[in-house]
């Protein structure tokens, strides 16, 4: 990675990848890796992860009663004050993308936030910078 992608960032670790396959260091690798980054955990994460709602099609319910998955997901995020929530897993990418769209319409989260793929975090941080004229 030669680019910068410049902020706070807090990564979500997916369910079938993190519990199931005990993969969470390579994510966390790769943003070690992005020059910019500042890691900031959630108190749930790892083996003590939170899923984002999408589990069990979930995806597709409307909650009757109580608070989405997601959202609560998404409020553990947004205590850190992140620039990015990163994850790796396109399920994930879509529950959390839909919280922080909301929380950003009800002004509970600032506008300039992202939900992002690591892998694109990675294409981002080895794309060339353009020379300024």
């Amino acid at each position: 990675p030669v680019t910068p992608v410049e902020g706070i960032i807090t990564y979500h670790d997916p369910c079938y990848l993190g519990r199931h396959n005990k993969i969470y260091t390579p994510p966390r690798e790769i943003i070690g890796k992005v020059p910019g980054l500042r890691n900031e955990e959630m108190h749930r994460h790892k083996e003590r992860g939170f899923c984002c709602g999408a589990g069990g099609a979930r995806m597709w319910m409307e909650e009757r009663i109580g608070k989405r998955i997601n959202n609560e997901r998404v409020d553990e995020a947004l205590s850190l004050n992140p620039d990015i929530v990163s994850t790796a897993c396109p399920f994930c990418l879509v529950m959390l993308t839909d919280s922080v769209n909301g929380k950003k319409n009800e002004g509970a989260a600032k506008e300039s936030i992202q939900v992002v793929d690591v892998a694109q975090l990675l294409l981002d941080s080895v794309k060339t910078p353009v020379p300024r004229t």
